[in-house]
């Protein structure tokens, strides 16, 4: 996909989704790390990671609509911030996501530390030493294991 199709995208579901025109720059950003899109305040241009392409149209579409979102509100001076109630009102009737899906390779959870009084579990991607900790709830002595896969 090209960034003339992105632009010709991204104009089609604002005028269907939100009624109204998209008049600014759509492209796609490479360095984007671990975001799925970025709508820039200064200049209302909306950057969309490319690597989200293999998840398919539906996904990419609803990545769109978030990042649509964030530009119709802030042109309107309403709420465009993730906490703000009129973006997630907003986000939830057009169908957009609220948190892009985790992109493969990147970090997933590899320990898990169970307290051995209670039993209570937590995941982490990084190892630490369990003797020096105690858990937080009852102050039970910590086990920590490599999760399989």
């Amino acid at each position: 996909m090209t960034d003339a199709e992105l632009q010709e995208w991204v104009e089609e579901l604002s005028l269907t989704r939100f009624g109204k025109a998209f008049r600014h720059e759509a492209r796609f950003n490479p360095r984007l790390k671990t975001t799925g899109g970025r709508y820039r305040l200064d200049d209302h241009r909306i950057e969309m990671n490319p690597k989200y392409l293999p998840y398919g149209r539906e996904v990419f579409g609803k990545i769109i609509l978030h990042e649509l979102c964030h530009y119709h509100l802030h042109l309107e001076g309403k709420g465009y911030r993730h906490r703000d109630r009129e973006f997630k009102s907003l986000l939830k009737a057009v169908g957009g996501l609220r948190y892009a899906p985790g992109l493969p390779g990147q970090a997933k959870p590899a320990y898990v530390i169970t307290c051995l009084a209670c039993g209570k579990r937590t995941v982490r991607q990084r190892k630490m030493q369990v003797e020096r900790y105690r858990c937080g709830l009852c102050q039970g002595m910590l086990k920590q294991e490599r999760m399989e896969g």
